[in-house]
């Protein structure tokens, strides 16, 4: 009787372990007409994108962004971590600004810097 080969048979497990970070924070001064439309939201001078782990601090950030600044909120995904505000250019560099502060200071997260384009 022939023996039997064995052959390990190697199993990767994968698990999402967010840590607490801004990843982007970005400012779309002046965005072209298609973007608002894509994203369903009134062109209202510029937009500010982030994106952020854990995902639910998506609500967080909106909340800060909101209140620090004449912006408003033109998306909020608390299952992907995105927020988008709308407003004028000054307007979202502030409010993203005060976002990527208070979560540095306060909940200790990682933050990038607010770039612009």
């Amino acid at each position: 009787m022939a023996e039997k080969e064995l052959t390990s048979v190697s199993r990767v497990i994968e698990e999402s372990v967010p840590g607490k970070q801004v990843t982007i924070a970005h400012v779309i001064a002046s965005p072209v007409p298609e973007v608002y439309e894509c994203l369903g939201i009134d062109a209202a001078g510029a937009i500010g994108i982030l994106t952020l782990s854990p995902f639910e601090t998506a609500i967080i950030a909106a909340d800060i962004a909101a209140k620090a600044a004449d912006v408003e909120v033109g998306f909020l995904d608390r299952f992907t971590g995105s927020v988008v505000i709308a407003g004028d250019v000054q307007s979202v560099e502030t409010a993203l600004a005060s976002v990527c502060r208070t979560l540095e200071t306060v909940l200790g997260f990682a933050v990038t810097p607010v770039t612009r384009t």
